[in-house]
């Protein structure tokens, strides 16, 4: 089993969400759309080349992101990082893939 965070601002974390949950994603015994996320603040600056979806190439921006985690099947988990992927505005989203120990 795996767990996926990732960050996407508000405006489309229920997107994203939704499609991860289609891909797989969220399962715990017999619940599904299972998550948990927190507000916070992220930062980055867009380089040349860059084509963001908020900001301006050169500047630094800070915008509300969510943190949303859930856990993933390790069949699953290359589809909902895809799901994740497609879902999602930015030109390159922030998110990590964590190997979980099962017991």
């Amino acid at each position: 089993m795996y767990k996926l965070s990732f960050f996407v601002p508000a405006s489309h974390v229920e997107v994203v969400k939704s499609a991860v949950f289609a891909a797989g994603g969220g399962r715990i015994g017999t619940y599904d759309q299972c998550s948990w996320q927190v507000l916070g603040l992220g930062q980055f600056r867009p380089l040349d080349g860059s084509q963001p979806f908020l900001g301006q190439t050169g500047q630094v921006e800070q915008v509300e992101e969510w943190k949303v985690e859930l856990v993933v099947a390790d069949e699953l988990i290359r589809s909902v990082v895809m799901a994740l992927k497609q879902s999602h505005p930015y030109e390159t989203p922030a998110y990590e893939v964590w190997r979980l120990e099962v017991f």
